[in-house]
């Protein structure tokens, strides 16, 4: 019997790191699969991003007939667009044994769990608000004003970092990489996968 995988929910507030930390994980060689879940979105491709790849991009009307379907694990509307996360997506990857990492917020979260309440959840944080106001900055890519909307929606995702089974601080971003990778390696380890893993060595030890 193939080991399930796992379902990993991931959440930060902008500019905390989350997304770099996800790609630095993806990129580790390891004996078993991880992926993030390429979610649908409503919202027009940024320069260089790839429909399938980094998300999928589909119409309000298409967006609205997959949430009638109940097509979404979770779905959210963010300054002004859709996002969604496909159920179907999500399961096949688990039955094959791939763990999957869900980049959503703390709503999407809640919407997550009461579906698939096993599913386990990492929290992100930035060290210090003056740090993540910087690293905003740092990006050049919004107005203040942009920026002064994101401290605020910071301080709200933050207020649910209780919520959640595991927080990394991402001060430093090799020590917070190897905190994450930690995270995945451990619950695979785990005594209950372990024992579907190796039913039949088992089986045979108790034998004696």
């Amino acid at each position: 019997m193939s080991q399930v995988g796992t379902l990993y929910i991931v959440s930060a507030p902008s500019g905390a790191g989350k997304s770099s930390l996800i790609n630095a994980l993806l990129a580790e060689e390891r004996n078993y699969q991880a992926q993030v879940s390429v979610s649908h979105t409503t919202r027009a491709p940024r320069p260089g991003e790839v429909d399938g790849k980094h998300y999928h991009f589909v119409d309000e009307a298409e967006f609205k007939q997959l949430i009638s379907d109940n097509a979404f694990f979770e779905w959210a509307e963010v300054f002004g667009n859709y996002y969604g996360t496909s159920r179907f997506t999500i399961e096949e990857s688990l039955a094959q044994g791939i763990d999957i990492l869900l980049d959503i917020d703390w709503q999407g979260a809640r919407q997550v769990r009461e579906i698939m309440p096993e599913a386990k959840g990492i929290f992100i944080l930035p060290p210090s608000r003056a740090e993540l106001e910087a690293r905003l900055n740092k990006r050049g890519q919004d107005s203040a004003e942009i920026i002064a909307k994101r401290m605020q929606e910071a301080q709200s995702e933050i207020s649910h970092y209780d919520e959640y089974d595991y927080l990394i601080v991402n001060d430093d971003f090799d020590t917070a990489s190897k905190e994450l990778s930690a995270i995945l390696l451990s619950l695979r380890s785990k005594q209950d996968k372990q024992t579907i893993k190796y039913s039949t060595t088992i089986k045979e030890l108790l034998a004696i």
